[in-house]
């Protein structure tokens, strides 16, 4: 567990140094959800937008571990999933845990 912590603890002051503050997890998913979608230029979202970014982070996410697949773009560009596997129900806490984990190997795999 302490090592889970450390590594989550790296990824926090990754994204501190780099956006001057800790971001909570929908601001992390936010980003995330920026990233897969190729779309880091543009300011404004709507809440719908900013909510579908989060989703495609989730699904981006637990892709990694075979729970979702990418079915491909929309005409938009914008990605769409299809679960594969169920999502294991969890707790708020050890949901929280299942997503840090994927979010640390996230960070870890495209070495930000």
């Amino acid at each position: 567990m302490e090592e889970f912590e450390q590594r989550w603890k790296e990824v926090e002051k990754m994204l501190a140094e780099r956006f001057g503050k800790t971001p909570n997890m929908e601001a992390i998913l936010f980003l995330i959800g920026l990233n897969e979608l190729n779309s880091l230029t543009k300011k404004k979202y709507t809440k719908e937008q900013k909510q579908d970014l989060m989703h495609i982070a989730v699904c981006s996410l637990l892709s990694r571990s075979g729970y979702f697949e990418l079915e491909g773009l929309d005409k938009d560009g914008w990605p769409h999933f299809k679960e594969i596997h169920p999502v294991p129900k969890l707790g708020m806490e050890e949901q929280e845990h299942f997503l840090k984990e994927h979010i640390i190997d996230y960070f870890t795999d495209h070495e930000v």
